[in-house]
């Protein structure tokens, strides 16, 4: 199977190559649009020549020419719909799929199914206030119109401000208000629920709902004013009671969820006291990586629901009284998603390739092909093609049969359709790499050339250096990648010079040429030093850098890692750093960094800055010598100036101008307070001295020397030391010695007497007389004989002191016998225990080091056939006679032999004692493998442990699940015969990942195991499964199934991520738009809110896995986002004094044109209206008549007059021009129209005015600011 060629993005490469269309942006399949904005269906592909675009709506063509509000973008497939005017948004709605055309394909889109957004008005109905007893239970019923998308609810007083929630009153799913019992501080008369509809930005409100608390006392007075339909109450005092549910009802319920979406379980309890809520999972644990709780612990919620998360669910609701349960049992659906995509194939003639669509969900979705757009079975028929199930298998394919190719997979909960072109191209190599480019590197570093070129079929890349023979590079030090870089992992200078790369398919050849130029590294020569300074003085830091001469270098100073300051005091030369008069805030760390283009070094020194300076003292003067005598001398000096810190102490060098000229020595040390040393002095010496003086800073500079002293020769004090002696042969001995050095010879003529006798032997002491030398060998001795010698040192002025003779030895002989009587007592299959005899010590003849044990394998007892391994030592030293033998393989033979050893080598080995281990267990199968995976089973193929150490009785395999939390399933266990290499796993859970533990047993027990982990569905080209000893680690493709979602905050990203790759970030850039992707780092998690979107703009959002090196190993493919425009946020001003002043304005003109109408239509005619409106005023507000400026008659069966407070558009939607008092035109116009704290944000859109002399007339009921200021 040929690897499908990748085009590159070169444009220039791009312009000469036809591409069969490609879908690069689409909008969504579920397209929700704001009625008051024109309606713009996105659709834009590529391909070579651009395609043509063309749509269907609802099935049929779709003619945008007859249409004039429909009109396309130029170069482009989107649609644009004007709704202005009398035009509506529901007049487009329908499915819409666009098709995008060229001569080499057809690419479809996905099914955009464009509906309107919907905000309906609030049924309208009566609210009868509610008189509860003290501690029953209540529900406050919000019943909100269905809405597209659903609104968001929340209860609020007639201030705006939130109701206060708690355990014991929470707001259900649906929108009710839940008291689990009721307090008198209940009572209040502005239960108010509101509806927000995020599309539409509009919020209504329900009619407030009273609620009044009573307890038996007040019941008895008040009875007959408030017995009603709405009175909950008993006999007596309310007790306290048990817990049961408000919501569910029943002992259990059952809900179903689809996989990747949000799972939300509600229990609420009544009772007294307050119940609380718990839950847990009947068969299993909850996910808590994934699991929140909220609403008190009443809801519980689980995000990105997977299968695993199918089973029953407890809630408990317990309080002093008892406890009640409720199960609720999930089931989890799943609409297809990907495990395989099919990818763009780009092929050469001849050659074969594949397209693969693999999905999965639940029920399991059905495949179908398409190509260009049309039914498969419906196409050409073309023996070069073949379809089985899931796959389009090509072979030999030709020019002009590109293609593109849809696969659609669906089930009833949804459906996958996905474009991919199969692009046949035949094309002679390009480079693409620019000509003659010039790499820069710094010695030792990694040079990397490029050669990017294109060519179908893949061209073959071949390197070759100038002034390189004309063979092509291969081996060390090269890397060559499938890409065409030539990697030096370790560039040296002769690796500078001119490459060439050559690209060849059997089309043609194209070459480039680059250039490798490998610089010396930038070096700081010396760093700056530590530095003590007093305040007001100046001080230099210097540091010299060398750098490779053809870069340009930068030196950069620092302060504690920032910037220096900005003062003239610092002055930066080309290596050094001078600050003058420094200051207290001048202390710190000082760095210096040298940059080139390159690289750059560095380093620091610290300054600090003293009142008074403490500096090194100066150097010690005037140094006179008396008291002068042949051993001994007076030495006195002057001290220099301590710089405020005092001297602790002098030290005394001198320097042998006869003996050792230009070397200084250490001779004592004498307290600070001292200016005198009596100086100790050796024979034959020519003296000179120094003196230098120590502080807390340092040492001084030394003093000057002093005029020479010398001594006169004598006899040696001392005699050699470290005298010893050690035969290199069996027939000598070598004497060696320390000789003295020149101060010890105490005068000319240094010799040395050396003096030795055999030990034990009464004989006179044989002597010889050597020059200045450290050693001398007697000859013709006995073979290990103890010797005792002596060393004495001689000069013209007489002998050294009487040495004391040590004890040496002649050289030493291999031993003559062997060990007997050697014995081995096997105590496992892996250690033994061998004995010997001890040889007698004269035939050792030299030093007894110890005994060597020769051991090899001489084959396994499996296999009779002979295995010679290589031959073992094992070392006892001394004098043993028996050592233990570890290590060795069971179920084998075994042979050793015994020598004893001397320093001078090994005797003869004794003879070989043969021995054989018992069965062991065995060891690690040779490997363990996953072939021919399948939705439900698995196949493992093995090998036979290399050590079998036995004879195998069998294989234990065992297996368990493993979750996309990396969760362990029960385990389970097989037993498999010894002459078996393979076994399949059937009835396999599909798109599951196992986990594999596999090992050998013998009759001794079972082996090691390894492990391998595989899923039921897995691609082989993406990547075998590896084998690990010990520790598993996964080995599975990577997988990404991205989808995204527009939530309340944000985008709401999900996705799957199968690969081993634990840093996982979620990019993102403005469509349209080059620069940086933005990223947002999501480790461990399977979805992410993108927040901080701009309203009105597309993004292109893609999952990117990074490796350790820093580098992108694997990325998703991109999605389009598109966020919806909002209502442009304004400031806050319903608090700003114009503003308040405005309204009354508005107010006092609203009070003068009503008191026009009224006299206007006293003088005009009847004003008719029921008594009904006279006795109860209504809280509603009624329109006016358009042609008297009158108001409306009352009517008690206008239900569709919208409530106070209510937004409503004459069609059920609202237009941006309208005029409008809803609570959006008082907030930010977003989504943020209550604070956190749920307070309403108060801010005044002006209406639009008419003419002055007509009368006001609007379809709308007022806001609820109007209403709260009762300007009707």
């Amino acid at each position: 199977m040929v690897a499908p060629l990748e085009v590159p993005l070169d444009p220039k490469v791009l312009e000469g190559l036809p591409q069969p269309p490609t879908i690069t942006h689409e909008s969504p399949k579920d397209y929700i649009v704001d009625p008051r904005e024109n309606i713009v269906i996105r659709c834009e592909a590529k391909g070579k020549p651009h395609p043509s675009f063309s749509w269907t709506r609802n099935g049929t063509h779709f003619d945008i020419d007859k249409d004039p509000k429909v009109n396309m973008k130029p170069h482009s497939g989107t649609l644009v719909i004007d709704i202005s005017g009398k035009d509506k948004a529901e007049a487009y709605e329908g499915v819409y799929q666009c098709t995008a055309h060229n001569e080499h394909g057809t690419a479809v889109s996905n099914n955009i199914v464009v509906r309107q957004s919907r905000s309906p008005l609030w049924s309208k109905e009566s609210n009868p206030p509610f008189v509860v007893q003290e501690g029953a239970s209540l529900v406050l019923k919000c019943r909100p119109p269905a809405g597209l998308p659903p609104p968001v609810i929340f209860w609020m007083d007639n201030n705006f401000q939130r109701l206060s929630l708690s355990r014991r009153v929470s707001q259900g799913l649906n929108g009710d208000l839940y008291f689990s019992n009721v307090e008198m501080s209940d009572s209040r008369s502005d239960y108010i629920c509101y509806a927000r509809f995020p599309r539409t930005q509009t919020i209504q409100q329900k009619q407030p709902i009273t609620v009044r608390v009573v307890n038996m006392d007040a019941i008895n007075e008040t009875w007959p004013g408030f017995l009603n339909e709405t009175d909950f109450f008993g006999d007596g005092q309310t007790e306290e009671r048990r817990p049961s549910f408000q919501v569910p009802s029943g002992p259990s319920s059952s809900m179903m969820v689809l996989r990747g979406q949000l799972l939300e379980m509600e229990c609420i309890a009544e009772g007294l006291p307050t119940p609380e809520i718990t839950w847990s999972k009947v068969s299993g644990e909850l996910p808590s990586n994934r699991a929140t709780y909220l609403n008190f612990h009443k809801t519980l919620r689980i995000a990105v629901v997977t299968e695993a998360d199918s089973g029953q669910y407890r809630c408990t609701a317990k309080n002093t009284l008892g406890s009640i349960h409720h199960v609720i049992t999930v089931t989890v659906k799943a609409a297809p998603y990907w495990i395989e995509a099919p990818q763009n194939l780009v092929l050469a003639p001849r050659e074969k390739g594949q397209l693969i669509c693999r999905a999965s969900g639940n029920p399991k979705p059905s495949v179908s092909w398409f190509m260009d757009g049309l039914p498969i079975h419906n196409a050409p028929e073309d023996s070069r093609r073949k379809v089985e199930g899931d796959t389009i298998m090509f072979e030999d394919v030709v020019s002009g049969s590109s293609a593109v190719y849809q696969c659609n997979a669906s089930n009833e909960h949804g459906y996958l359709l996905a474009n991919a072109f199969v692009n046949v191209l035949s094309e002679p190599p390009r480079m693409l790499t620019p000509p003659n480019k010039v790499y820069q590197v710094i010695m030792n570093q990694q040079a990397a050339l490029e050669c990017y070129s294109f060519g179908s079929p893949i061209p073959k890349i071949t390197w070759f250096k100038e002034n390189h023979t004309n063979a092509a590079l291969e081996g060390d030090p090269y890397i060559f990648y499938d890409n065409g870089t030539l990697v030096i992992p370790v560039a040296q200078a002769t690796n500078s010079g001119k490459y060439t790369c050559v690209a060849l398919n059997m089309l043609g050849k194209s070459d480039n040429h680059v250039h490798l130029e490998v610089k010396e590294p930038t070096r700081i020569l010396k760093q700056p030093e530590y530095k003590v300074v007093q305040r007001n003085r100046d001080v230099v830091f210097e540091c010299p850098v060398k750098h490779d001469p053809s870069l340009i270098p930068t030196m950069i100073w620092l302060k504690d890692n920032g910037e220096l300051p900005d003062d003239e005091r610092f002055v930066v030369d080309s290596d050094s750093l001078t600050i003058t008069k420094v200051t207290e805030s001048d202390a710190g760390t000082y760095t210096c960094i040298m940059n080139t283009t390159l690289d750059q070094d560095s380093a620091s020194a610290d300054l600090r800055v003293v009142e008074v300076a403490y500096e090194q003292p100066d150097p010690p003067s005037d140094l006179e010598l008396t008291d002068q005598k042949p051993r001994s001398v007076q030495l006195t000096w002057i001290p220099g100036d301590d710089h405020n810190s005092p001297i602790k102490r002098f030290l005394i060098q001198y320097e042998d101008s006869l003996h050792d000229r230009g070397s200084w020595h250490n001779l004592t040390e004498v307290p600070g307070t001292t200016t005198t040393a009596h100086l100790k002095l050796s024979p034959f010496v020519h003296y000179k001295f120094r003196v230098m003086a120590l502080n807390d800073v340092g040492y001084s500079l030394p003093s000057p020397s002093s005029r020479h002293y010398k001594t006169r020769a004598a006899a040696p004090d001392v005699n050699p030391t470290g005298v010893e002696g050690l035969g290199t042969q069996p027939d000598n001995l070598v004497i060696h010695w320390k000789p003295l050095t020149g101060l010890q010879s105490n005068g000319p003529g240094l010799q040395y007497v050396v003096c030795w006798r055999q030990k034990y032997v009464d004989e006179d002491w044989h002597s010889v007389k050597v020059a200045n030398v450290s050693k001398f060998t007697v000859q013709g001795t006995p073979t290990f004989t103890p010797y005792e010698v002596k060393v004495q040192a001689v000069n013209e002025h007489g002998s050294g002191p009487e040495p004391l003779p040590v004890t040496a030895y002649s050289g030493e002989d291999l031993p003559k016998a062997a060990p007997d009587n050697v014995q081995v007592q096997v105590i496992n299959s892996t250690l033994a225990h061998v004995h010997w005899e001890s040889v007698p010590l004269s035939s050792v003849r030299g030093h007894l080091k110890g005994y060597k044990v020769y051991y090899s394998r001489k084959g396994s007892l499996h296999n009779h056939s002979p295995h010679h391994s290589e031959q073992q030592v094992l070392t006892f030293s001394g004098n043993r006679t028996h050592g233990k033998l570890p290590g060795l393989h069971p179920f084998s033979r075994y042979a050793l032999n015994v020598r004893v050893y001397n320093g001078r080598g090994e005797g003869p080995a004794s003879s070989d004692e043969d021995f054989e281990t018992p069965e062991g267990v065995p060891g690690h199968p040779a490997f363990l493998r996953v072939v021919n995976p399948s939705l439900d089973s698995l196949t493992l193929e093995w090998g036979p442990p290399h050590d079998r150490n036995g004879r195998l009785t069998g294989y234990t395999l065992k297996y368990q699940p493993v979750n996309n939390s990396n969760e362990l399933g029960p385990l389970k266990e097989v037993t498999v015969a010894a002459n078996e290499t393979s076994f399949t796993l059937p009835n396999l859970k599909y798109s599951t990942r196992y986990k594999f533990y596999f090992n050998a047993k013998t009759q001794k027990g079972p082996g090691p195991t390894i492990t391998q982990e595989a899923v039921t569905v897995i691609d082989e080209a993406l990547g075998r499964p590896t084998v690990f000893v010990g520790k598993a680690r996964p080995a599975v493709p990577v997988s990404w199934n991205v989808s995204s979602s527009l939530v309340e905050d944000g985008a709401l990203i999900s996705w799957e991520h199968w690969g081993p790759e634990k840093t996982v970030y979620v990019e993102y850039v403005e469509d349209n738009n080059e620069e940086k992707r933005r990223r947002e780092l999501v480790n461990g998690s399977q979805s992410y809110v993108l927040k901080g979107l701009k309203e009105g703009l597309a993004y292109r959002v893609r999952v990117v896995a990074w490796g350790h090196a820093d580098q992108m190993v694997h990325s998703s493919e991109e999605i389009w986002v598109t966020v919806p425009a909002m209502a442009s946020r304004q400031v806050d001003i319903a608090t700003q004094g114009w503003f308040i002043g405005l309204m009354c304005a508005i107010a006092l003109l609203i009070l003068v044109l009503l008191i026009v109408c009224f006299i206007k239509r006293n003088k005009g005619g009847k004003y008719p209206v029921k008594e009904k409106e006279d006795a109860h005023a209504d809280p509603e507000i009624q329109p006016m008549k358009d042609e008297d400026c009158t108001f409306g008659e009352y009517s008690d069966h206008d239900d569709h007059k919208p409530l106070r407070g209510s937004r409503t558009p004459s069609n059920g939607t609202v237009k941006r021009d309208d005029s409008d008092d809803s609570l959006v035109d008082y907030g930010d116009g977003g989504d943020g129209q209550f604070n956190e704290d749920g307070s309403f944000i108060g801010q005044y859109s002006g209406r639009k005015e008419r003419d002055t002399a007509e009368c006001i007339e609007s379809s709308e009921a007022p806001s609820p600011v109007n209403a709260m200021n009762s300007f009707v």
